[in-house]
């Protein structure tokens, strides 16, 4: 069943076009396909999380852990040296396989988005820091402290309800986090006490000494500095922010700096989950068939239920091999590792260009043997916690995914170089951990995504975006969002409707085209029954 479902969704483009147009049938295709997705494992709540090996009270409501799909194995056989372990994810000197579908914009969004919500604790790794959600907390910071100092607080009229901002080089920005000394967190970013409302900076002490002079900025996520591409991201965002606030204040004359605060960010929340399925989630799909943000789809599902995020999603997103080992900027090659915590690459070239170049770039492909050296450290450190929190083997995912497991290595890969390093480090299939696994397989056609991980993105997105509060029966209406800010929700399906809105001039032609996740070579595969 499964095969014939793929078979029909992946082929006969033409006929998937016409049944699109068909609003009854395309609503109900669209459910269908969400449904099957979500439901191919069990529905949360998780009877475990990684607060203990066995079900409690506490592991049921202690949301500083993850959750966990499924509960660690009673007994486990003896691992392989990590170190061998670490070698099947590096990518040869002479370069890397590159995606056949992706642009570089599909992996910064990808970081961007789970930066808000898979956050592990660094001291403690069975624990999260997450508030569960997809609520752009990189732009709006986790706590309502954090908030508070990223708000302008503003109610002259004409800047009610905006964050905070800067001017550059004609362009609006986040303000700096630091004092021209490079070190020193401004005052306005920090509490009575004199300590830091946000959160340390990942990385900071790699440019300790620098924070003013490679421009990093004041936002609600420790991780939203981390490369000019996130920033990118996180600045359109803090635009479109100030551009509802604007608005709102405008058609709603005796609204208070609070009220335009609150309802300009609903509004984009919700555009941005808009976003996650009808761009991201679409260029992740296979299907012909184009999967829009229907939030009734979830409204009388069973799978509606509290978000709770598990480990085994924390340690799946971590797509270090789309990453290229260098970028085209500016005219440029630079090595992606020169530009990790350095804004000046952004400001410099401006915000639409930079879309442009990441739209222009190549994401690289989704596999072992591809990760670049500088995140090899990286990789390690997830290939550790996965061991730590005793996650289960590559097989017993696929069984709880309702996928076949495999019996050879043949079964998960056709490349006889990757066959042999998986046999030589595990012996056999029923050995691999679930990280190696992940990437070992072969990625599927039409996707960059190979089936394990496809599939379990399917299901956590779908159930995590659709559940979102702003999207729940009795909130997802112009109460909640005025009647104007229904209609920005309705008509924004792609990042490019957004640069449109706030880069209003440019020197650009085909602006919305040029500003994709999908690569312009890319045509669609025949998939066979």
């Amino acid at each position: 069943m499964r095969r014939l479902r793929t078979f029909l969704l992946s082929n006969f483009e033409p006929i998937w076009a016409v049944v699109q147009k068909v609003p009854f049938l395309s609503r109900s295709i669209n459910r269908f396909i969400i449904d099957t997705a979500v439901t191919a494992s069990r529905n949360r709540p998780h009877p475990f999380s990684t607060r203990s090996s066995y079900t409690s009270w506490a592991s049921l409501t202690d949301r500083r852990y993850f959750g966990r799909h499924l509960a660690a194995p009673k007994r486990r056989d003896a691992l392989p040296d990590k170190a061998e372990v670490v070698k099947l994810f590096e990518r040869p000197a002479e370069g890397g396989r590159v995606c056949p579908k992706s642009t570089l914009l599909f992996p910064v969004f990808a970081q961007y988005l789970t930066d808000g919500f898979l956050r592990t604790d660094m001291e403690a790794r069975e624990r999260t820091t997450s508030n569960h959600e997809i609520d752009l907390s990189p732009l709006y910071g986790r706590t309502a402290e954090q908030t508070d100092v990223l708000r302008q607080r503003d109610e002259t009229p004409g800047r009610k309800g905006r964050l905070k901002s800067q001017e550059l080089n004609g362009e609006e920005y986040p303000p700096y986090l630091y004092e021209e000394d490079g070190s020193t967190i401004r005052d306005c970013f920090r509490d009575s006490d004199g300590n830091a409302i946000l959160d340390p900076l990942l990385g900071g002490d790699k440019i300790k000494g620098k924070g003013f002079e490679r421009q990093i900025f004041a936002v609600g996520g420790d991780r939203a500095n981390a490369t000019p591409m996130v920033s990118m991201l996180n600045t359109l965002l803090l635009r479109e922010h100030n551009r509802l606030a604007g608005q709102l204040e405008k058609r709603n004359r005796g609204w208070d700096d609070e009220q335009v605060f609150q309802t300009a960010r609903n509004i984009l929340i919700a555009i941005y989950i808009k976003i996650v399925i009808e761009e991201y989630i679409n260029h992740i799909s296979s299907t012909c068939f184009k999967l829009t943000a229907d939030p009734k789809v979830a409204w009388r599902a069973s799978w509606n239920r509290p978000n709770w995020m598990t480990v085994e999603f924390a340690l799946l997103y971590r797509w270090h091999p789309l990453v290229p080992d260098r970028v085209a900027w500016a005219g440029e090659s630079v090595p992606s590792e020169e530009m990790v915590l350095d804004n000046r690459y952004l400001t410099a070239a401006g915000l639409e260009a930079g879309f442009r170049y990441v739209s222009a770039e190549e994401a690289m492909a989704l596999t072992l043997f591809n990760t670049p050296g500088f995140l090899r450290e990286v990789e390690c450190r997830a290939i550790g916690q996965g061991r730590d929190l005793q996650v289960d083997t590559y097989n017993s995912y696929r069984d709880a995914m309702s996928i076949p497991t495999v019996t050879s290595f043949d079964q998960m890969t056709g490349d006889p170089e990757k066959r042999e390093a998986l046999k030589r480090v595990y012996g056999t299939p029923d050995a691999v951990e679930f990280y190696t696994g992940l990437f070992a397989e072969d990625v599927n056609p039409n996707t960059p995504m190979p089936t394990l991980i496809g599939a379990m993105v399917a299901l956590d997105a779908f159930s995590q975006a659709l559940t979102n509060p702003l999207l729940s029966e009795h909130v997802f209406n112009e109460t909640t969002f005025t009647a104007w800010g229904m209609e920005q929700i309705e008509t924004t399906h792609r990042l490019s409707d957004l640069v449109l809105r706030n880069v209003p001039t440019s020197d650009f032609p085909d602006r919305a085209e040029a500003i994709r996740m999908t690569r312009k070579d890319w045509r669609r595969s025949w998939v066979p029954f």
